[in-house]
């Protein structure tokens, strides 16, 4: 048989030629042009299957924000991987009580100079970034997601940034005692540069009315993820040193749920289909 173009109207309403032609009746599987605006449906059927070809310009809804009328109720689990990372998230739950800075002050006082402005400005800047990061999950994300899985994961998130939050104020309570370096650290977002562009890049996303959800996401993941890394490793070199325990018990309680968060932002965007 001998190959035979197809008609077909583009968005303006002229008729073209497509580029790709049917041989014996069946379609290729190579995407037609997009300047056809076509949703890509080009299969291994008969040229009779032609009007299913879908003019679409329209976005797919995501089904993890598709309103559900379910999410006030937990059972039955549709999602059990994310259900699991929620029990995971459940099982880490910690307070600050349980960190005791008792030795903390004696290794404090041994840092020199310069070692406790470093240490004190890496607490300055998480201290700024669990608020960051709870306002991004209580005025977007726990909003927007409608899988009751997930909006269990990030209510419980919430919790454990409060406790964080509030595990950072504590020790630079606790380190700086002068109380106008205190007021200094503790308003880092305005007082200290590198956090303060930190900040407004993390705080940029959560505002954003054009980014998608899935940008959103992965730029969260990138704060928990990367951001704190660098930070949560200097702390870690303090543990080399054996000194500041209480500090270093905390970083790695703290590393811990921020390495599940930023698991969890990926889990999501595994289940993101558009």
């Amino acid at each position: 048989m001998t190959p035979t173009p197809v008609l077909s109207q583009t968005s303006t309403g002229s008729a073209n030629v497509v580029n790709k032609v049917v041989a014996n009746g069946f379609w290729c599987r190579e995407r037609p042009p997009l300047s056809l605006l076509w949703y890509s449906q080009c299969m291994d059927s008969p040229i009779v299957g032609f009007e299913r070809l879908k003019l679409s310009s329209q976005p797919k809804e995501e089904p993890l924000l598709r309103e559900n009328p379910s999410r006030f109720v937990v059972f039955p689990i549709e999602y059990p991987d994310i259900w699991q990372m929620y029990k995971r998230a459940e099982a880490s739950f910690w307070t600050v009580e349980e960190v005791d800075l008792g030795r903390d002050l004696k290794d404090w006082n041994r840092l020199n100079s310069k070692e406790k402005h470093f240490i004190s400005h890496v607490l300055a800047f998480f201290a700024a970034s669990d608020g960051i990061v709870n306002e991004n999950l209580a005025e977007r994300f726990i909003r927007e997601v409608q899988v009751t899985e997930a909006r269990c994961f990030y209510g419980f998130q919430i919790a454990i940034e409060n406790v964080h939050s509030e595990m950072y104020s504590l020790l630079i309570n606790t380190y700086v005692t002068d109380r106008v370096e205190r007021e200094f650290l503790f308003n880092a977002i305005e007082t200290l540069p590198c956090v303060k562009k930190k900040a407004e890049w993390a705080m940029a996303w959560t505002s954003s009315a054009s980014a998608t959800f899935a940008e959103r996401l992965v730029a969260f993941a990138a704060v928990e993820g990367i951001f704190f890394s660098g930070s949560f490793a200097s702390i870690f070199w303090l543990k080399k040193r054996g000194l500041m325990p209480g500090l270093t018990f905390s970083n790695e309680l703290i590393s811990r749920d921020e390495g599940l968060h930023c698991d969890f932002a990926c889990l999501l965007f595994r289940h993101i289909i558009n």
